[in-house]
């Protein structure tokens, strides 16, 4: 039985997808700052990729600064507000809080956060202006998270920067592959506008860089070169069926949802092939679009799957049923999708393995595949000299963030692959560093 009804307007679609960490209110937030024991030491600080003085920014909050407060989030993450609100907070800065050794509820300092950068936002306060200009430009490849932040700060620094995006909205993954009950496209591009109106960077939209001639001109016309893309599509399966219609990636399905929201037509029956965070935020997210039944299918165990516990936790609260140790090997259909065959697993000596004569059907209408995704290999191999590694990441300086080409920097999913919206920003703001110790040597 689903737990949500199809939505079939606009404010119904809000309705299914109500902010998981809604806005706090003045109140709220007084109170909440409040509770903080600004810790000398603090773990929370230390929780943070990005590195927030959080019990600075908390007692500016407490002490009804908040400008100041959103002054100090940036400082340190270009992506505050957004961070503030799809950061997984319960495993970083509020898991580490010293209130879990107590039995009390940690500090909420995600919502704090977007509180205080939002109270910014809203007011177009003006935080930063560009550095005096120091005749030197920065070419930027992908305006995702990672992207977004190297060229914040590389303006501070003084530099011209130039952003060059395959798509026609900006910020990556933030406004196409989240789910829209963590964040929704309005707060994500009114951030976006916040920094760009602040700072001044271009960005070149509907600008995919495929080929060795736009490679060089960049090369040609730039100092350094920040490569910030994202991951790529789906990867595929290599399972019969596959090509038929009704299966879809997760990222497409989600990129889809967050631009089209109630226009989006899901079947009764999904299954959801997957263990990672995206593979629950598609079945939540499918579940909240009106399907009767999702299934949730992952190869592995439920303790092996790559989730967090709250991820799958929501996905269940949402009607989602999950099967494990089950792997995908054909799915079924003529025209369109009518089920997947599975085998059931199980680890042997480390391995896993199919049972044979296992195999069983579960019929569906739609196949979302949250499988992984393909790595922009494409791309690096355009750019001579530049070393990938075995899993088709960019290699770099820890340090610096610079490439095996000098010219080159990178940070965000080219180099790890794909993790947090936070770990970006961190790389972004750093690789901006790098290039300024490189250029000014």
């Amino acid at each position: 039985m689903a737990e949500y009804k199809r939505p079939i307007s606009e404010s119904e679609f809000k309705k299914n997808f109500k902010l998981k960490k809604p806005l706090m209110n003045d109140t709220e937030a007084f109170y909440e700052s409040s509770r903080c024991l600004f810790c000398y030491d603090a773990p929370c600080i230390e929780a943070c990729p990005t590195g927030i003085d959080i019990p600075l920014f908390i007692k500016q909050i407490q002490t009804k600064n908040a400008e100041g407060a959103a002054k100090t989030i940036y400082d340190s993450n270009w992506l505050g507000n957004a961070c503030g609100t799809i950061c997984p907070t319960g495993v970083l800065c509020e898991g580490a809080c010293v209130y879990n050794h107590q039995d009390v509820q940690p500090l909420q300092i995600g919502r704090l956060q977007n509180y205080a950068t939002t109270s910014v936002i809203d007011a177009d306060k003006k935080l930063y202006e560009a550095g005096t200009a120091n005749g030197l430009k920065i070419a930027v490849i992908g305006a995702g998270p990672a992207g977004i932040a190297c060229a914040c700060e590389a303006r501070v620094l003084g530099y011209e920067v130039d952003i060059f995006e395959a798509k026609e909205n900006p910020t990556g993954l933030t406004v196409h592959g989240i789910a829209p009950y963590k964040i929704t496209n309005e707060e994500v591009l009114k951030e976006f506008s916040f920094l760009q109106n602040q700072l001044g960077f271009t960005v070149h939209y509907n600008t995919a860089i495929t080929t060795t001639a736009q490679i060089k001109d960049l090369e040609a016309n730039y100092d350094a070169i920040f490569i910030g893309v994202g991951l790529g599509k789906t990867s595929k399966l290599g399972i019969e069926g596959e090509n038929i219609n009704g299966v879809i990636g997760a990222v497409e399905f989600i990129e889809e949802l967050r631009m089209k929201h109630h226009l989006v037509q899901v079947p009764p029956k999904v299954i959801v092939l997957g263990g990672g965070n995206t593979a629950m935020d598609a079945a939540s997210e499918a579940a909240r679009m009106g399907a009767n039944h999702v299934t949730l299918a992952y190869r592995r165990s439920k303790e092996e799957k790559g989730a967090y516990e709250f991820e799958y936790d929501l996905a269940k609260s949402a009607g989602v049923k999950g099967i494990f140790n089950c792997s995908p090997v054909e799915i079924i259909g003529k025209n369109n999708v009518e089920g997947v065959k599975f085998i059931k697993t199980q680890k042997f000596e480390g391995k896993l393995h199919p049972v044979q004569g296992t195999e069983f059907i579960v019929a569906c209408d739609l196949v979302i595949k949250a499988t992984g995704q393909a790595k922009q290999g494409d791309l690096y191999q355009l750019i001579d000299g530049l070393e990938i590694d075995n899993k088709t990441r960019i290699t770099i300086n820890s340090e610096s963030f610079q490439t095996s080409n000098p010219k080159y920097f990178a940070g965000g999913d080219a180099i790890n692959g794909g993790a947090e919206v936070v770990n970006a920003a961190y790389d972004g703001k750093m690789a901006a560093q790098g290039i300024h110790q490189w250029l000014t040597k």
